[in-house]
């Protein structure tokens, strides 16, 4: 079935299929944003008075903990998972929680691939254009030499 379609259609529908690709990721990005939630004992400073399971607004983004705060650990959460958020409870007091992932740097990363992977795709179609062309001149002055011997 793939080998009936012409050159303009796979190229036609694999821009599609990425168009598509890159719609969905903006729109599952929107949506899987959380505003808000419950607060865990586990991942909290030692010296906090916020209860367990209370309710709580995230005033700093995670992110990654400086060389100084992992190496003097004066801030408890950053010696255990390199990243941190503070948050303010419902009680008023803010507090550094550590989180598992920096969302600009795993989106960052996940560009670079996309990108890499776009650079590795070109310079393959490249390749096999190019290598397309000498095979096709290879069979042609073969054909001329076989013409030219048979007359």
């Amino acid at each position: 079935m793939i080998e009936s379609c012409s050159k303009k259609r796979m190229l036609l529908s694999m821009t599609l299929l990425g168009g598509l690709t890159v719609l969905v990721l903006i729109v599952e990005s929107h949506w899987t944003e959380s505003p808000g939630g419950k607060i865990y004992v586990d991942n909290i400073e030692d010296n906090t008075t916020c209860q367990a399971g209370e309710e709580f607004k995230v005033i700093s983004e995670c992110h990654p903990c400086s060389a100084f705060e992992i190496a003097s650990q004066s801030i408890g959460v950053c010696t255990k998972a390199r990243y941190k958020e503070i948050i303010e409870c419902k009680s008023g007091e803010k507090i550094t929680r550590s989180c598992d992932k920096v969302a600009w740097l795993e989106e960052r990363t996940f560009w670079k691939f996309q990108s890499f992977t776009f650079v590795g795709a070109i310079l393959s179609c490249i390749t096999v254009f190019w290598r397309e062309n000498i095979l096709r001149q290879r069979v042609v002055r073969k054909i001329a030499r076989q013409l030219r011997g048979s007359v």
